[in-house]
């Protein structure tokens, strides 16, 4: 599992690069589906702004014994890769967004992991990461996001499994996570973000990417408004001396979840690229409890 620290290094250093491109935001609202209103990135999908946010690799190894790969279509000719990893068909489900330089496979190993604690787990790509096609923006990511979550659902009913979901979301998967749980609280037993932020505005300003004559602090507030209307049980993880993306993040996270049921677990000694491997008991110890906790469906044979 070397290589998912190394990769995920490398893409890091890539994201706080030299060479920054101007950062082209502005901020407004869009009527989404049951009449809620959310923050519209569409005018920050521009080239030189993209390609600080997201680095896609075609990296695709064989599927897995135990697990099975679904290719959800999100757009003409587009799909997007999601890998299930099946440890028994009773136990819960997190579905998982991963970081802005990884892939599905990179999970392969830790998946075992999971099923250890008697959990399943599904890994979805964004659009051109691993064998999904199609080019990654954040509006897309956004609004993928959602048929994601539908064609898991899905599949897992028609294979017999349970279908209720936690959503995961580590860094950039932080977005679609945040994004889901304010859309679908009823359908969500609880959400987990691990080394993420409230906005990308946080990464602009703390990388120091220039965005003059931007109302940054719009897009911000939204963000945060959202959170504030996020009602499921949510944890939030982080490393303790993460310098990508501050714990000052996690806990403005933390302090703006308009749910009552929420969990800060700082790893520490932890940075944003090692928090698996560095704290490594403490994390799956959260995860496992989190979700134990938070089970709604309570059956009878979900520890078997």
């Amino acid at each position: 599992m070397r290589g998912l620290i190394f990769r995920y290094a490398l893409c890091s250093l890539r994201y706080a690069g030299i060479g920054r491109p101007e950062w082209v935001v502005n901020i407004i609202y869009m009527n989404a589906e049951k009449g809620k209103e959310m923050p519209d990135y569409s005018l920050a999908d521009n080239p030189s702004t993209l390609r600080f946010i997201f680095y896609p690799r075609e990296d695709v190894t064989p599927c897995p014994e135990n697990a099975f790969d679904l290719y959800v279509p999100v757009g003409s000719e587009v799909a997007i890769a999601c890998r299930f990893h099946v440890g028994h068909p009773q136990w819960a489900w997190i579905l998982f967004f991963h970081g802005n330089g990884e892939v599905v496979s990179d999970y392969d190993e830790v998946a075992s992991v999971y099923h250890e604690k008697k959990l399943n787990l599904a890994v979805a790509d964004y659009r051109g990461y691993g064998a999904s096609t199609g080019v990654p923006t954040l509006s897309n990511l956004v609004r993928d996001a959602h048929t994601l979550f539908e064609a898991t659902k899905k599949a897992l009913s028609e294979k017999g499994f349970r279908s209720d979901l936690w959503i995961m979301g580590r860094s950039l998967g932080s977005i679609s996570a945040l994004e889901l749980a304010f859309h679908h609280p009823e359908e969500l037993n609880g959400i987990i973000i691990e080394s993420g932020f409230p906005s990308v505005v946080r990464i602009i300003r703390h990388l120091g990417v220039p965005a003059p004559g931007i109302l940054l602090e719009a897009i911000d507030q939204a963000c945060l408004e959202m959170i504030q209307k996020i009602v499921v049980p949510t944890l939030v993880i982080h490393g303790e001396r993460d310098t990508l993306v501050p714990l000052e993040e996690a806990e403005d996270i933390y302090r703006h979840l308009g749910t009552k049921e929420k969990e800060l677990v700082i790893i520490p000694g932890a940075t944003h690229n090692d928090i698996f491997y560095v704290g490594f008991q403490k994390y799956f110890e959260a995860i496992q409890r989190f979700v134990l906790k938070t089970d709604r469906a309570k059956k009878p044979n979900r520890d078997a």
